[in-house]
């Protein structure tokens, strides 16, 4: 399998904003307003805009390349009678109901998964971290699956979904989890993906959907295990988190394959509870509170408090205003 040249530890960092109509705040299909800016992409549904940063050196270069595409979206937007706003999901709006991006690999999409892939609505942030090689890619991502659960936690930003609270902190994770191919990747990824693209189950690895996975045209690990914060500070601290997690493990890894039965326990945990969850720890021998394993990597968050918390408090009339406000501001 190629793999591209990729600096280690270098960052490129994926978010994915919700386009919204300025009077209402419910989501309007207007993606193709924010296309031909470098920076911005398109999705599966054509609500949601996608901004990616160049590859970074460190999370605050990343987060300067976030602050501008963030700036520029929201300057294309309020001109154009438009707001953007970042969380994991839409409080108010129906998935179901949004409009897919006429392009084939959505529509192919679309017919593949049906109902399932509708409900995708849903949004996240993705960083990749640059690895020498596959070998050393897939030795780090079993040393980091353990500790995803804790991110996810930490995250947490979807408790509304149609108008109504789930009664989960990360609603996404359970809907992500609809899908074919979601949560953790297998033990022999690389045998995986070749048996499934010779099958014609993908076309490739893009396809695999599972909440961190290697990149080969990158030449990254992929995180894709975090909703999207709202606050963009959140976001550099979650990119900071990961990088950091990826450089100790670059030493220390031994390529022992993590605990898949553990791991989906704790995502379980992780999106319910959100940072009041307790999750195994990665040595498997005990659980311990999100809080605990936040101090450990001395990650910089607040361990009892995630975004999801604040949309709960301000309630359904309040929250699409507060979620645009903290966006751009």
């Amino acid at each position: 399998m190629n793999w591209a040249d990729s600096a280690p530890l270098t960052l490129g960092v994926e978010e994915e904003l919700m386009i919204l109509d300025a009077e209402t705040l419910e989501l309007a299909p207007r993606v193709q307003t924010f296309l031909g800016t470098e920076g911005f992409k398109t999705e599966l549904f054509a609500t949601m805009l996608e901004l990616y940063t160049p590859v970074c050196r460190t999370p605050d270069e990343a987060g300067e390349a976030l602050r501008r595409l963030r700036a520029t979206a929201a300057d294309v937007a309020e001109a154009n009678g438009l707001r953007v706003a970042a969380s994991g999901s839409h409080p108010i709006s129906d998935p179901e109901t949004q409009e897919i991006v006429d392009e084939p690999r959505y529509r192919e999409f679309v017919e593949y998964a049906g109902v399932s892939a509708r409900r995708q609505g849903v949004h996240g942030l993705h960083v990749h971290v640059g690895m020498p090689d596959l070998s050393t890619c897939l030795r780090v991502m079993e040393g980091a699956l353990p500790w995803l659960p804790a991110v996810l936690a930490v995250s947490a930003n979807s408790p509304y979904l149609s108008g109504r609270a789930t009664g989960h902190m990360s609603n996404r994770a359970e809907v992500l989890a609809q899908l074919p191919r979601h949560g953790p990747p297998p033990v022999d990824w690389e045998g995986a993906v070749e048996r499934m693209v010779s099958l014609g189950i993908v076309s490739d690895s893009n396809a695999l959907w599972w909440d961190v996975r290697p990149s080969p045209r990158f030449g990254t690990l992929e995180f894709r295990i975090a909703d999207q914060p709202t606050e963009l500070e959140r976001s550099v601290a979650i990119v900071a988190l990961l990088q950091s997690l990826c450089e100790r493990l670059l030493d220390q890894a031994d390529g022992r394959p993590a605990e898949r039965t553990l791991y989906e326990e704790a995502r379980w945990a992780a999106a319910h509870y959100g940072p009041r969850a307790r999750l195994p720890h990665p040595n498997g021998d005990r659980l311990v509170g999100v809080a605990e394993l936040v101090a450990e990597l001395h990650w910089p968050f607040d361990g009892d408090r995630c975004e999801g918390d604040r949309q709960l408090e301000l309630g359904l009339e309040a929250v699409c205003a507060d979620l645009v406000e903290r966006t751009v501001r």
